[in-house]
Order: C-alpha cells, then structure tokens, then sequence
C-alpha cells in the first residue's frame, strides 16, 4: 500500500488481523525461537504451495545430512509466502491449516519445526527476487537456505519460453558477497515411485517407476473430492485442500 525509503522509523508493528499475525515474526523474535530451541542450524524452505510428501522427504533428508556434517539440532524453519501469490493459487490460510496438520501429525520427522510467514508478495521477478528471499531469511537467522530450480521465475506472456534460466536463481546466490554467511542447499526433486507406493527421490534408471503429480492434477483430484495415491500426502492435510476446493465449487446464492 505505500512505498517509503530513507531512515524509516516504526512505531507500531504491522497487524492483518486475520488470526495469523502470530506467525508473523519479525527477524528479533525468529532468532530468539531459534536460540530457545538450542538450533545450531536453520534450514529454511519458502513454499507459496501446500506440503505434500515429497517436500517433507527433502526437510528429512537435509536434516539428516546436517547431522552427518556434525550439527546436533537442526530446525526446520517452514517459510510461507503470506504476500500475494497466482490467483489460482491455494490460499494463505488454508495453507496454514495444511501445515499446522502435518506439523502436528509428524510429518517432518522429529526435526523442530519453526512456521513462521513471511509477508511479502511473489513478485516473479527472477534472480534478483531470489537475493531478496535468501537476504531476508539470513537476518531471521537462517544459516542454509534451500533453493531449487527456477525459484521466482515466470513465462514470456508471449512466446510462453521461460524469461529466466533455470539455474540463474541459484547461480546469483554463489555469487553474491552478502551471502557468504549462508549455506545453500540444492533442492532434490521428489516424484511418486509407483513400486514403493510412497513419494521418493527420482531415480533415473528407472524413470518409468515414477509419475509426476502437478499441481494441476492435485487440484483436480481435490475438486472431485477424490483421494491422491497413498503416500503422497498426509490425509488430513489433503483432507483440508478438498474443503477449500469444493467450497469453490459451491453455487453462490443468487436470490435477490
């Protein structure tokens, strides 16, 4: 709503009163969770999308790996964009409740888990967008940051070609002297292996066992109130996505 820049002071912090502003941490309060639990490494992973299993088995796997490297109390810090995303996307509030379900239902293991929003809009700007998410994260105490592929791009309106490399949102990250504070972790992509009956990580020696279920797929099956293939996502916080979808579903009331 406004555009300010200089030596800005506040002298009361923000409210949405939506019933979410708890989770609205400021850099401060972030640290000091962290600091409680006794975190000698916060990973972070920002989502604009609902949980399914195969997220949760890259927080799993990286908290495993960090303990490899000899850290003893990695937390998860789950960062939802609460600015504005696609019109089609899943609401912020709606996917709070998905996440607060798997959180409490264990779905990420017996890793600590901090769910905190971050305000700001999904601006699909490309690199430069990346730096903004890693920069912020870092003054919330993040000390590894996962970044995938493609991470803040978007489609030419014209050509339908992507604008931005794939790798150049990674690529700007190692190269920025700012960041050299944070680790960065490369983001695993997880498909469902039709054999084991579960999401797992992509093999490529047998590609034919995996199938690939897009959010479009996802939201259809929740339209239709239909059920996902076991183990692709934890029932009640699917349970939580076929509500949302079906309300839309619902005639408006259309008497005068």
């Amino acid at each position: 709503d406004w555009l300010i820049g200089g030596k800005v002071t506040a002298l009361a912090d923000f409210k949405y009163d939506d019933g979410m502003d708890q989770f609205r941490l400021k850099p401060s309060e972030l640290q000091a969770k962290f600091k409680e639990l006794g975190a000698d490494a916060v990973f972070v992973f920002q989502l604009r999308n609902p949980v399914h299993n195969g997220h949760a088995l890259l927080m799993q796997d990286t908290a495993e790996k960090l303990k490899a490297k000899g850290y003893k109390k990695p937390v998860l810090w789950l960062s939802p964009l609460g600015g504005w995303t696609k019109d089609d996307d899943v609401p912020l509030k709606t996917r709070m409740d998905q996440h607060h379900a798997l959180i409490k239902n264990g779905v990420f293991g017996e890793t600590p888990v901090v769910l905190a929003i971050f305000p700001s809009p999904m601006l699909y700007a490309g690199p430069r967008e990346v730096q903004w998410h890693a920069y912020a994260r870092l003054n919330g105490g993040a000390t590894h940051y996962i970044v995938g592929r493609d991470p803040a791009g978007m489609k030419h309106p014209g050509t339908n070609e992507d604008i931005y490399h794939m790798w150049h949102g990674a690529k700007m990250l190692e190269l920025t002297p700012g960041l050299k504070k944070m680790q960065l972790l490369p983001f695993t992509f997880a498909a469902y292996d039709t054999k084991a009956g579960k999401m797992a990580f992509f093999d490529p020696k047998r590609k034919e066992d995996f199938v690939s279920i897009s959010g479009s797929k996802m939201r259809k099956l929740a339209r239709e109130g239909q059920t996902p293939p076991a183990g692709f996502m934890d029932p009640e916080g699917w349970s939580i996505l076929v509500k949302y979808y079906q309300s839309l579903e619902k005639p408006k009331n259309t008497d005068l």
